[in-house]
Parts: structure tokens; C-alpha cells; sequence
């Protein structure tokens, strides 16, 4: 029987699902580990075409600057994206950065394993 091949935006969509809540990761990172290097816009344009249905953490991804981008609209988006990042507990700075140091996820970093409670 024949594998079905994935297309670009089902690896898109794949990498972006298994960003962590209260992480972040950038285009051209989400790009790279769907095999898709240098393709940041790409991503870019797999998120504004996201089918209906489709379920994908979309506020996870940003920009190599660790900002939220602009989407040309009437500005409500990135404000709705910066909130809903701020209820996963990831900070803006004043300017209104994200620490990518902090925030960033690292897919070859395990998560921390819960601390067991004393008997």
C-alpha cells in the first residue's frame, strides 16, 4: 500500500502541534523542523490559509525578533495573539519582545518532570 506523502503545510501544521504551551518558536525555526529550511514565509502563509477545522496553537509562532508580526489588518490580531500568549504565562517586555532565551522552545530539551509530592 502507498504512503501518503505530507505536503508542505501538514508538516507546517505537525511541528507547530507540538509546540508547548507557554512557548514560542519563529517562522524560520517552524520552517526548518518541517524539513522546510529557509521557507519562513511559507509558514507564514500555511498559518493565513489554515483550513477551517484545522487546529494548530497559530499564537505560538513568531517572528525572528521575538515580536509578534504585523498582519497589515486593522491591528486587532496581534493584540489577540499577545493575549492569548500572555494567558500561557509568556512576558513582552516594555518594547514588546518576547526573551527568546526564556520563552523559546528547544525541541531536544525534555520538559521538566513533575515533582513528586512528600509521603
Amino acid at each position: 500500500m502507498p504512503v501518503a506523502r505530507q505536503t508542505p503545510q501538514e508538516k507546517i501544521y505537525a511541528v507547530i502541534r507540538r509546540i508547548p504551551h507557554g512557548r514560542v518558536a519563529t517562522y524560520g525555526q517552524v520552517a526548518a523542523l518541517a524539513g522546510l529550511p529557509r521557507r519562513a514565509r511559507l509558514v507564514g502563509q500555511a498559518l493565513r490559509s489554515t483550513p477551517d477545522g484545522v487546529e494548530v496553537p497559530w499564537q505560538r509562532v513568531i517572528n525572528a525578533q521575538g515580536t509578534v508580526s504585523p498582519r497589515g489588518g486593522l491591528g486587532w490580531e496581534e493584540g489577540y495573539q499577545r493575549h492569548l500568549l500572555e494567558e500561557e504565562g509568556v512576558v513582552f517586555s516594555k518594547s514588546g519582545r518576547i526573551d527568546l532565551d526564556r520563552f523559546g522552545w528547544d525541541p531536544e530539551k525534555r520538559p521538566p518532570r513533575p515533582k513528586k509530592l512528600p509521603r
